[in-house]
């Protein structure tokens, strides 16, 4: 990813057959980070990691055989929702 300051002149290049995706618009203001989640509100982190915890978060069809606990949690493995 790479944020480019306002009316900047941009030049990109690719090396190989590529896929670009470019997105504008206004800046989307700070945002908080913690294991996998992204959010711009800690609370919203706080109910993810709750949501992996009790395993409310959907896991990808072929990714439920393995769970990876949240960052210095013991590995008991919830029953992800199917």
């Amino acid at each position: 990813m790479a944020v480019f300051r306002p009316k900047a002149a941009v030049r990109m290049v690719a090396l190989l057959p590529s896929h670009l995706m470019l997105l504008g618009g206004e800046p989307v203001g700070p945002r908080h980070i913690e294991w996998n989640f992204v959010s711009s509100s800690k609370e919203r982190i706080e109910q993810a990691k709750a949501d992996w915890r009790t395993g409310r978060m959907k896991l990808p069809d072929l990714d439920r055989d393995e769970f990876v606990p949240l960052p210095g949690e013991p590995a008991a493995a919830p029953n992800p929702m199917s």
